[in-house]
């Protein structure tokens, strides 16, 4: 997918509906939310969603992490948030996945 690829409005509501339903206390990968949609080859696609979600209201974007667990770099607040909710980080930017993915 090219850099400057672009996300229509409809699919940036079907990736927040699906962040919108990550229970407290869990995490679920950029892969697993385009999975959830039926856009397997998107993670990327989700993650630049994500990276707007305010522009489309409050969402928990805190609890989607990459496919290897790590938060977003530059977000300090993730860890925090996540943190809060009981997530425990297995080093200073990673959530153990085995433990604390949304099992959808």
């Amino acid at each position: 997918m090219a850099p400057s690829a672009r996300f229509t409005e409809d699919f940036a509501y079907e990736v927040l509906s699906v962040v919108g339903e990550i229970p407290e206390g869990t995490v679920a990968t950029y892969g697993q939310i385009a999975r959830l949609i039926g856009r397997n080859k998107n993670s990327r696609l989700v993650a630049r969603v994500l990276s707007h979600a305010s522009d489309y209201g409050e969402f928990p974007c805190h609890r989607v992490v990459n496919h290897a667990g790590r938060l977003v770099p530059g977000w300090p607040e993730q860890a925090f948030l996540l943190r809060q909710e009981g997530v425990e980080l297995k080093d200073a930017m990673h959530v153990d996945l085995r433990k604390y993915q949304w099992e959808c």
